[in-house]
């Protein structure tokens, strides 16, 4: 086993030895432009070190951890899109330096080139990566369904917020997991539970990735601070300070999620306040730390050896800690 800066490493010189300039450039430029963002290469990296967990070389995963990688940043295009995002990881989003058209079909193409990788593998190994791909994409999509629905609605539960994260995001940091344990051809209770693993630390991913878009410093966090308080999204931030804010608060939170001032930094401001003085802040910070547990208690029940169990608990500590 190999540490995550050297699996970050590989993949990126696979990523820069696979995709390249293209004609039509209108078309490629932008799938160029967004996959060369940087990030954390968080989902690729995992499917590298889930197959090496299993005692199978990394080299034999790098197709399906460029799938992996290919699909997630389709999504963050067509996401973009949705949100009318100025930024994504620090600089301009592809249909602000292009336009949405542009946007829409180099995702498309995207997407397309994910399942494509798929074709690098043999027999019951592609079988199984696109049968997995295939439910990890509608689920990706019902989750985003999901979110655009919440935010038109008032009665948001914190259970129906925490099926969404599970869709939208940690679905496919189980299956980016999953499909190491694929390429290394393990029992399918060891793919079951690397995938639960992996669901939960999604989960907890999404909620430390909601408190940074409140709370994170904007020269360190890539996206626009606020951006979620902006489109009146129903965070779990959200949802704990109107359980539990005053009568007056919480009213006065409803209401501010209702308008869309031209100048939002006063909303933004006056947003943040309610949701440290609710004590949502710190709610969210435990919910966290709650999810990152779980998932280190599935791991406990994983047949691997401790060294390799750590590794995935240093790894799960650091998302829980990040700033970006």
């Amino acid at each position: 086993m190999h540490d995550i800066s050297f699996y970050r490493s590989e993949f990126l010189a696979h990523l820069e030895k696979k995709v390249i300039a293209k004609e039509p450039v209108g078309l490629y430029d932008p799938i160029l432009y967004i996959l060369n963002l940087g990030g954390k290469r968080l989902r690729p990296v995992m499917v590298l070190l889930s197959a090496e967990l299993f005692g199978t070389p990394y080299k034999k995963a790098l197709d399906a951890a460029l799938a992996i990688e290919v699909f997630h940043n389709f999504s963050l295009v067509h996401d973009d899109i949705m949100d009318d995002a100025p930024l994504r990881r620090g600089q301009e989003t592809v249909h602000e330096k292009w336009n949405v058209n542009t946007a829409i079909l180099s995702g498309d193409a995207m997407l397309i080139n994910a399942y494509q990788l798929f074709e690098n593998y043999a027999g019951d190994t592609f079988k199984q990566m696109a049968k997995l791909f295939t439910r990890t994409a509608i689920e990706v999509c019902e989750g985003q369904q999901y979110d655009v629905d919440f935010e038109t609605r008032d009665d948001v539960s914190i259970e129906e917020y925490i099926k969404m994260i599970r869709y939208k995001t940690a679905v496919l940091v189980g299956a980016s997991l999953e499909m190491g344990a694929i390429v290394a051809d393990v029992s399918d209770a060891c793919k079951e539970q690397i995938y639960e693993f992996g669901c939960l630390l999604g989960i907890a991913f999404q909620l430390q990735d909601d408190f940074l878009d409140a709370f994170g410093d904007p020269k360190k966090f890539g996206k626009q601070v606020g951006g979620d308080i902006i489109e009146n999204k129903k965070t779990f931030l959200y949802l704990k300070a109107i359980e539990q804010s005053s009568v007056g608060e919480a009213r006065q939170l409803e209401h501010l999620y209702t308008i869309a001032p031209r100048d939002a930094s006063q909303k933004i401001e006056t947003v943040k306040n309610i949701f440290e003085l609710s004590g949502a802040a710190k709610s969210t910070q435990i919910e966290i730390e709650r999810y990152t547990e779980k998932a280190f208690k599935m791991l406990e029940q994983m047949n691997i050896q401790e060294e390799k169990k750590q590794l995935l608990k240093d790894f799960g500590n650091s998302l829980m800690t990040r700033k970006v």
